[in-house]
């Protein structure tokens, strides 16, 4: 049977990470947890987990895909090379892009408000 996918990495899957790796990425994930999924912070861990993952590339009947986001994301995460410090430039570089890009757009801003219009029905 499948698990819950999504086609990208999704908000719920980052309560998963709050136990990997050292106390400063603990930290980030444990502040994020709180944030709603429409906030810049949490998407800008979730484009990161999307690049790390390899998200774009998972198929639904992968053996990754059955296994389900959250357990891709861990696995992926115990065999990054680098080390922490990495991971959160990594964040910070996702977290500039994320701004970057609703900066220039202006639909970003009318896409969060309708995405949070929709997750308070």
């Amino acid at each position: 049977m499948y698990t819950q996918n999504n086609l990208f990495f999704p908000h719920r899957a980052i309560a998963a990470l709050s136990c990997e790796r050292g106390e400063q990425w603990q930290a980030l994930v444990a502040r994020i947890q709180g944030l709603p999924p429409t906030h810049e912070e949490s998407l800008a861990l979730m484009w990161m987990m999307v690049r790390l993952n390899g998200c774009a590339g998972c198929e639904t009947d992968s053996y990754r895909a059955m296994r389900g986001c959250a357990a891709c994301a861990l696995q992926t995460l115990r065999r990054f090379k680098g080390d922490d410090a990495a991971l959160l430039r990594a964040y910070e570089d996702a977290l500039d892009e994320v701004r970057h890009f609703a900066q220039r757009d202006q639909r970003y801003t009318t896409i969060i408000e309708q995405a949070e219009e929709a997750q308070a029905f």
